[in-house]
């Protein structure tokens, strides 16, 4: 099992006397309103998802990332994680605040804690040029981005409870997951991210990859999404009928990962990469157009990217195109079948969606019929 990103697996959570005197100060504390989203960044910087960071990025760290893709001590990181806030915020730099998050049902208690060490801008369009290799707003990321508010606040973070979550079953920590391996005897680990149901494409290169791994672990996203993307809990739901009917429960683990995407491609395949490895996993799987969105990268940027990351720390499984040979009767690769035209079938997803919005199951070659009748049963699985 690799060490965590930075060496040291971060934990950012309060307990025992700690906990109690950090509860007791946060009455008196100037109060920040976070959304769901900045919420989860919070926790997954708390309980090591995000190793080595232990808060928001500061405006030298925030440049480097930007600028290098590295953290000023050179280790290796793509994305910016930020906090911002309003020009009216009463928060000052040298002081302790509460954060507190605006979801539906939160009960209005602080969560975690900040330490604000400074409150800055930055320049956005140069940020998203390079982050996202565009300044369009018509990509999600750099609308996000741009939609950001005025000043960022950068600094350590602790986390006083974990947020009550519908998935908690499946929401692991870094810390559970490398124990659950540990106890599993799984040395080579080979992590799947998905924001998508499963398809047999899907399950081919899990197999595949489990063919040299002793488990696969399958960490789909949980949060927010772009418009028309699959519902988390249809997510989750698809990657559970596939598990239970085509797995082996000793050789596969399903975990949540709470985060929002940033179709950041090339740079964000880097990150879920380095997200992975704080997971525990040694192996990563890296698809075709990993993390992208329309026409921004190309096909293979996502996997070219890593040739610049020696020492990421996590080897990355490249899988380019794949389809279905009605002639080889299987699931085929561009290096594995020697035919062309109508005997082999994509893995279309707009195929897939259009047959599913129809009430209509997809073929088995596309799709196993338990993960389908999961989609079909849900009212609306698509995000709106």
């Amino acid at each position: 099992m690799p060490p965590p990103h930075g060496g040291k697996l971060v934990d950012r959570t309060l307990t025992g006397a700690d906990l109690d005197d950090a509860v007791k100060r946060s009455k008196s504390l100037e109060r920040l309103t976070v959304s769901t989203e900045m919420a989860q960044e919070v926790e997954n910087i708390a309980t090591g998802v995000y190793s080595p960071l232990t808060g928001f990025m500061g405006p030298a760290e925030l440049d480097s990332v930007v600028e290098t893709m590295r953290l000023p001590d050179d280790t290796p990181w793509t994305l910016p994680v930020l906090l911002d806030l309003e020009e009216s915020a009463r928060i000052e730099p040298g002081r302790e605040i509460a954060l507190v998050e605006t979801a539906a049902g939160a009960d209005g208690r602080p969560f975690a804690l900040m330490e604000v060490e400074e409150l800055f801008t930055f320049d956005r369009e140069h940020a998203a040029s390079l982050v996202f290799g565009t300044t369009e707003e018509a990509h999600p990321g750099v609308a996000a981005m741009m939609a950001m508010k005025p000043v960022m606040a950068g600094g350590p973070i602790r986390l006083l409870e974990r947020r009550p979550s519908e998935f908690s079953a499946y929401n692991l920590t870094p810390l559970e997951t490398r124990v659950l391996f540990r106890e599993k005897g799984w040395r080579r680990v080979v992590g799947f991210q998905t924001r998508n149901v499963p398809h047999l494409g899907h399950e081919y290169v899990q197999k595949t990859a489990l063919t040299f791994a002793d488990g696969v672990f399958i960490n789909p996203v949980i949060g927010k999404k772009k418009k028309g993307d699959f519902t988390d809990e249809v997510i989750l739901e698809t990657c559970r009928a596939l598990a239970e009917h085509y797995y082996l429960k000793e050789r596969a683990v399903i975990a949540i990962l709470s985060y929002q995407m940033r179709y950041a491609g090339p740079r964000e395949a880097i990150f879920h990469a380095i997200v992975r490895k704080n997971f525990g996993c040694t192996h990563f799987i890296v698809g075709r157009d990993h993390a992208g969105v329309g026409s921004y990268y190309g096909p293979f940027e996502a996997q070219q990217i890593f040739d610049r990351f020696p020492d990421l720390g996590i080897t990355p499984v490249f899988f380019n195109t794949f389809a279905w040979c009605t002639k080889c009767g299987g699931v085929v690769n561009e290096k594995t079948c020697p035919h062309e035209g109508p005997e082999r079938m994509d893995f279309s997803g707009t195929r897939i969606r259009e047959l599913l919005l129809a009430g209509q199951v997809p073929p088995p070659e596309l799709m196993r019929p338990e993960v389908a009748q999961v989609i079909l049963a849900s009212s609306n699985p698509f995000v709106e």
